[in-house]
């Protein structure tokens, strides 16, 4: 959990959750008892006691004390060997995991345990009926409200996915100690699992020793699906149709999905050359094989439950049909019994399940509602007969419980699902191996095995036998094959496609589910049909046929450079070199013909074949599989037009060797606006845009009339600074929002947003209700990245907290949109502590010489890299400066130092100008009625109490060159500034004295935080000094580790 999730300021039991951390810290100490031994343990104990001695001085005003005992904590840690500085690092490290475990834990149990929760749907669909809503425009505006949750593989997820799931395991025994009708052995029991798993995380290496692949990094984002959102998302839909039934009289319609899910996981290529289009079209089958295979296992489970016979006129015909079908298929495949290539019949018996499905013998409620943790079960073998195509792949393992799909590139998709891994044809095998497949072949064509005959019952003669069972088998047929094609294609072998066989889209699998729930509801069935069935119909809704759809993100210079190939070719001039008007008659020129404009046999570059290869693969996929093509570095409306002449191009291409239409439409192009200037700029290039017949026609005929821009919030803040970034993203939304409306076009706004506060992060509500009005009009994007997505959405319960959050937040903000400033004169004082903030910021990154080399001496910037926690470099291009630094690295280094600099510096001294001319008074009446300013100053000051003056001076003094250490002094005294005008503004004496929650659970971990940013600095040194050294190497990224864990944020 971080710190700037939705329920931070919400108080929590400290005495329940102190005693949570005093038990894992005593089983934790029994642990290291073991494994390091006493003598060891004393030094660690001893470290400890320091730390929270000098931290108790401290907090108590007792600066010169605490001072000395933080200097010979200091000097003992120096004196360390190598060997004892990584175990006391590991074990810090470890505590403060342990700690956000119960922290996490007690979140959830307080949301669980509460009768009525602040900004739930009962809440604010109350308050807003009791503000004069009339109870149908709110029940409209509901159902037509349109979220989009976009997850990133941006690079700052620390924790292995190994250790994850162990912390998840951990929760969910401290979940299990918190029953009160546990007995004495249920409890020990539960203890000594406790001590099993701290055994396991001390001795599983914490750390990454390769980089992950982008395949990797969409396999996480699919596990967040799969083992959270899957759960979550009938339980969260569920909520807000009850709350709509008992307040507007009316439920949430069955297929309404006021949230839905994105992914860049696989997509994103700026900066990135390891996303090739061959990675996107991997990814893209492997959400679609994850997508069916978890409705395979829905579809099993629901077969078992609607056992019943009665059913309407209309779903007996249809099962009367499947029937006839089946014994018609039966009695051709007994003819044709030796033939060559004969069509394989549907060998399954429709009318029962062969097996019980996991689990069958629990209530819905114990699978979704009973734990708030998932429950990492070891899967259990689901038997499938046999069909032709499945002998063909069958490994010698037989229905082993994990299918591997080998990709193209030798990666493999892994499954909890309990299906046959698949052996490529061709490939070579054993003997034992093709005695197996002959065996299976011969008993298949015979019909069936003996075993299989004892197993499966006698297949119905007639519908009126379990009809709903009929019918959800041949769905389970469908889906069957759908997910062998599905593997073929992953493998890159031959197929025979034919649609009837197969789901291709999200209607086509909804309609047998929603024919079988009006079924139940016509024959007085209902309260069947609103449990696992509406659930899947739900889950269906929502995650549809590829379980979250994958944008494409390239920077806009790169389709110039294709272009640039493509006009050279043609002997048409130089494309980048042309005037932006002579740009847009070009393309918009070749936009309007009917010929496509790239020769099939060009010969390009690498780099420009690449960016042709990826729109032809996103012509291959189409909508249904891509969400939107996102430009970064957007500055003008050519890129726009650029990406639509490549896009279309490629789709005149696909469709003549296909010899039919692409599948699906033309994805959506977004230009993103992320540099100040661009912000700037970006309501005259939408207007430019929409003057433009074809691209005005083709957004109303295409994309429903909206247009979607997106902001970004990372690079904005590095090129300026974090205060001058939030007040040009709200101007730029201001003004995109008038350019759409200008020209009758709806606008969706996609705010890129990072997880830490210098990247534009927040709790989602404050940051949905600080937008300028009329930008939130019922539809938002917003990504979630790195460890935001497994705070938010990694356990059950604090994902459909979010999701509900995510909902009334844009409900309020669209039916009762936040207040703009008061007057033109609040304005112009933004303005002008934009304009001094941004001066002060930019003259200390950019214009002060000095600055690069105190930043790679004072933090562990260049040390970042070997963390191997994404995929991606650190660096847009190969150079030195701030401007090429990714913004992750840049905020992430300095979160290490506790300096926390890109989330405050210069905010002091634009404060501090407007407040010396006399207008401080002004600034306070802002922050007490504009929504926009408190919740900007508030993010400010959490960034400031989680500064520590005293660390970064010991960074400073022990790593920093003598000769710099006067810029740490100077940017030392800038904080204190900003913090004396925040208080200042705020009217109150102490940091988070509004929060104290916060506050004291900040505190509570500075002990381990302090001592692990000393033992950082002391490694830093050695390192330094032996660069090779791969112990002190590790060392340092467990401290890295260990210090995010206590900040609760990377980058």
């Amino acid at each position: 959990m971080t710190d700037t999730t939705d329920d931070i300021a919400e108080e929590i039991s400290f005495q329940s959750f102190e005693d949570d951390c005093k038990l894992l810290g005593s089983l934790f100490n029994d642990v290291l008892q073991r494994e390091v031994g006493s003598d060891f343990m004393e030094k660690i104990e001893r470290t400890r006691v320091l730390a929270q001695s000098a931290l108790n001085l401290r907090l108590a005003g007792i600066e010169d004390t605490a001072e000395l005992l933080e200097t010979q904590l200091t000097s003992e840690i120096s004196n360390m060997s190598l060997e004892e500085a990584l175990t006391l690092a590991r074990a810090f490290s470890h505590f403060l995991n342990l700690m956000g475990i119960a922290e996490t834990h007690h979140r959830v149990r307080r949301v669980r345990n509460l009768p009525q929760l602040s900004r739930s749907c009962n809440d604010v669909f109350s308050n807003l009926l009791q503000s004069g809503v009339s109870p149908d425009e709110l029940y409209d505006t509901v159902c037509k409200q349109g979220v989009e949750i976009v997850l990133t593989a941006h690079p700052t997820q620390i924790n292995r996915r190994t250790l994850q799931y162990k912390h998840i395991r951990m929760a969910h025994l401290l979940e299990y100690n918190d029953r009160p009708d546990l007995g004495f052995e249920d409890r020990e029991t539960v203890i000594e699992d406790m001590v099993r798993e701290i055994t396991s995380l001390w001795q599983t290496d914490e750390l990454r020793r390769q980089k992950p692949t982008p395949v990797d990094e969409a396999r996480a984002g699919l596990n967040i699906v799969e083992q959270s959102l899957w759960k979550a998302v009938p339980h969260y839909l569920c909520r807000v149709s009850s709350s709509l039934k008992k307040l507007t009289g009316k439920p949430l319609p069955l297929t309404c999905t006021p949230i839905k899910f994105g992914s860049w996981m696989g997509g994103d290529r700026d900066g990135n050359p390891n996303v090739t289009a061959k990675v996107t079209k991997e990814v893209s089958l492997m959400s679609r094989w994850m997508a069916i295979d978890l409705y395979i296992r829905e579809i099993g489970s629901l077969r078992f439950e609607l056992s019943m016979n009665r059913c309407s006129d209309r779903l007996s015909r249809l099962a009367d049909e499947i029937l006839e079908k089946e014994i018609a298929a039966q009695e051709s495949w007994g003819t044709n019994v030796g033939r060559s290539q004969p069509k394989f019949p549907n060998q399954q018996g429709l009318s029962l399940p062969t097996q019980l499905p996991p689990r069958a013998d629990l209530p819905l409620c114990a699978e979704c509602g009973e734990s708030q943790y998932p429950k990492l079960e070891v899967p259990v073998t689901d038997y499938i007969p046999l069909s032709r195509q499945d002998v063909q792949g069958i490994s010698s393992d037989g229905y082993g419980p994990n299918l591997q799909i080998k990709t193209g590139n030798g990666h493999s998709v892994n499954s909890n699902g309990c299906q046959q891994s698949i052996t490529p044809r061709g490939s070579s095998s054993s003997s034992s191996q093709l005695l197996l497949q002959k065996k299976l072949l011969a008993d298949s064509q015979i019909g069936r095995t003996s075993f299989q005959k004892l197993l499966e019952p006698t297949p119905p003669k007639r519908a009126g036998i379990a009809p709903y069972r009929i019918v959800l088998g041949e769905v389970k047929e469908k889906l069957l094959k759908t997910r062998r094609l599905l593997e073929l294609l992953l493998e890159g072998l031959p197929c025979e496609y034919d649609p009837w066989d197969y789901y291709e889209t999200s209607d086509q699998l909804l309609e047998p589910l929603l024919l079988c729930y009006e079924s139940l509801h016509a024959s007085d069935s209902g309260v069947l049909a609103d449990g696992r069935l509406a659930d899947l119909i739900r889950r269906v809704a929502t995650f549809g046929m590829v379980l979250m759809k994958l944008d494409l993100r390239q920077e806009a210079a790169k389709h110039s450079e294709a272009l640039d190939a493509i006009t050279t070719y043609l002997d048409m001039g130089t494309y980048s070199e042309w005037d932006e008007e002579k740009k847009l008659e070009f393309l918009t020129r070749e936009l309007k013909g009917k010929r496509p404009l790239v020769p099939p046999n060009i010969e390009v570059g690498p780099e420009v074949k690449e960016v042709l290869d990826t729109f032809r693969v996103a012509a291959e996929l189409g909508s249904e599989s891509l969400g939107a093509y996102v430009i970064s570095m957007a500055s003008n409306a050519s890129d726009v037009l650029a990406v639509e002449l490549l896009q279309k191009d490629a789709r005149l291409a696909v469709t003549g060797e296909l010899g039919r239409p692409c599948p699906a439409g033309t994805l959506r192009v977004v230009p993103l606006f992320e540099t100040v200037k661009d912000l700037r700029g970006a309501g005259s290039v939408i207007r430019k845009l929409l003057s433009i017949d074809w691209y005005r026609e083709h957004i109303e005929k295409n994309h429903t009339g909206h247009q979607e821009v997106m902001v970004g919030y990372s690079d904005s803040g590095k090129d300026a600074g974090r205060f001058t970034a939030a007040w040009e993203l709200y101007k730029a939304q201001e003004d995109v929002v008038a350019a759409c409306n200008e020209f009758g076009i709806k606008v969706t706004l996609f705010h890129g947003r990072g997880g830490s506060i210098g990247r534009g992060g927040g709790p989602t509500y404050l940051a949905i209700q600080s937008q300028p009005p009329g930008s939130v009009m019922g539809t938002l994007r917003s990504t979630e990245q790195g460890e935001m997505v497994q705070a938010k959405f990694g356990i059950p319960q604090t994902a459909v907290r979010q999701l509900e959050i995510y909902t009334t937040a844009v409900l309020l903000a669209t039916l009762e949109p936040p207040q703009p400033p008061r007057e033109k004169k609040w304005r112009n004082l933004m303005e002008e502590i934009s304009t001094i903030s941004s001066q002060n910021y930019k003259g200390t990154v950019y214009e002060n010489p000095e600055f690069i080399s105190y930043f790679h001496e004072a933090t562990p910037q260049a040390e970042l890299g070997y963390l191997n926690i994404g995929s991606r470099p650190a660096r847009r291009k190969s150079s030195t400066g701030i401007g090429h630094l990714r913004a992750i690295p840049w905020v992430f280094a300095w979160t290490q130092t506790r300096f926390v600099l890109p989330a405050w510096l210069g905010v002091g001294a634009g404060l501090k100008g407007v407040s010396e001319k006399g207008y401080a008074d002004d600034i306070q009446e802002m922050y007490k009625e504009w929504p926009f300013f408190q919740s900007t100053i508030d993010l400010i000051e959490m960034v400031l109490a989680k500064a520590d003056i005293p660390i970064t001076k010991l960074y400073d003094e022990q790593l920093v060159s003598e000769n710099r250490r006067g810029l740490g002094d100077m940017l030392r005294k800038e904080l204190m500034t900003t913090e004396k005008y925040v208080l200042v503004i705020t009217g109150r004496e102490k940091l988070l004295e509004s929060n104290k929650s916060l506050k004291k659970l900040i505190e509570s971990r500075l002990p381990y935080l302090n001592a692990m940013n000393m033992l950082q600095v002391e490694v830093l040194k050695r390192l330094r000094r032996d660069e090779d050294n791969n112990k002190l190497r590790d060392a340092l990224l467990i401290t890295i580790n260990g210090i995010a864990a206590g900040m609760r944020n990377t980058g």
